[in-house]
């Protein structure tokens, strides 16, 4: 074989070899070019299953988050009024206690006038105990019941707390007042507070003792004064304090006989009030004060 022609066979066996490594690199290339979607595809399944469960646990924190934050808190409520009638005002003292306060007194008392006496009463007696030349005592009482009504903003109780440090406010201002003096009360309802002072009129010195009580949602006030009057000696005051106190005790344990507790202190006469068929209103700032007792008592 001639050198010419082993030339040309080393040349085409190269050649072909050379097409056969192409062939086997390209087909390489194509099966790893194949691969790769695959694994794009894997992986983003992946990707998105473990997002999709964060996702939900995220979601579900969230909500129940926003359930436990939205849950309805209890409504506070007010507490119902205790009490829900007045008695009589005109039979809350006994006979004795009357005829040692008010001697000359007609017993059955003065009501005061009213809109609802279930909210609301008052009963007056005037007493003066003429002596001739010696001069006369004079001596006034006004026995005031106050009821409250429990609302939306606030309970009968609160609303009686008020009005009963009001009253006492009230009574150690009034005008013309000397010599006032506070004290509290013991055994006379929940709280009660006696405002004595000396108050100076035409017709004479007069005493005034006023007992301010609460029991439950209700406030009862008791006025008491005494006079000597045309040269008659003044009263002793210590004596006036401690019969106001004893009205006081007797009117307070009439309130709660009124409303099923206790043996009451009045008359066998006294009854409870009907309650109003509509929830009565706030009482009115004022009852009858030391200074109307005095009016009363100069009118006398």
């Amino acid at each position: 074989m001639s050198e010419g022609t082993m030339q040309r066979r080393a040349q085409r066996d190269d050649q072909r070899a050379r097409r056969t490594m192409r062939a086997g690199g390209l087909n390489r290339l194509l099966a790893a070019a194949a691969a790769v979607p695959v694994m794009l595809i894997a992986a983003g399944c992946s990707s998105g299953s473990d997002s999709g469960s964060g996702d939900d646990s995220g979601a579900a924190q969230k909500s129940g988050g926003a359930s436990a934050s939205t849950s309805p808190s209890a409504e506070p409520t007010v507490q119902a009024a205790a009490y829900g009638a007045l008695p009589e005002a005109c039979g809350v003292l006994s006979k004795k206690t009357l005829t040692s306060l008010v001697p000359k007194a007609p017993a059955n008392g003065k009501e005061g006038a009213s809109s609802d006496t279930a909210a609301r009463a008052s009963c007056s007696w005037s007493s003066l105990d003429n002596n001739g030349v010696k001069g006369s005592q004079f001596r006034w009482l006004n026995v005031s019941l106050v009821r409250f009504e429990t609302d939306a903003a606030s309970s009968g109780e609160q609303q009686a707390q008020e009005y009963y440090a009001k009253q006492v406010q009230d009574v150690a201002a009034t005008a013309g007042a000397t010599n006032a003096k506070s004290q509290a009360v013991a055994g006379t309802g929940d709280q009660a507070t006696t405002v004595r002072y000396d108050l100076k009129k035409s017709e004479g010195a007069f005493k005034q003792q006023t007992v301010v009580s609460r029991v439950e949602n209700v406030v009862v006030t008791v006025d008491y004064n005494g006079a000597g009057l045309a040269g008659d000696k003044t009263p002793d005051a210590a004596a006036l304090v401690k019969s106001a106190e004893l009205a006081a005790k007797e009117a307070v344990a009439a309130v709660e006989a009124a409303n099923g507790e206790g043996g009451g202190g009045g008359s066998s006469s006294a009854a409870p009030s009907q309650p109003s068929s509509k929830p009565s209103s706030k009482a009115p700032s004022k009852s009858p004060s030391a200074s109307a007792s005095a009016s009363a008592a100069k009118k006398s």
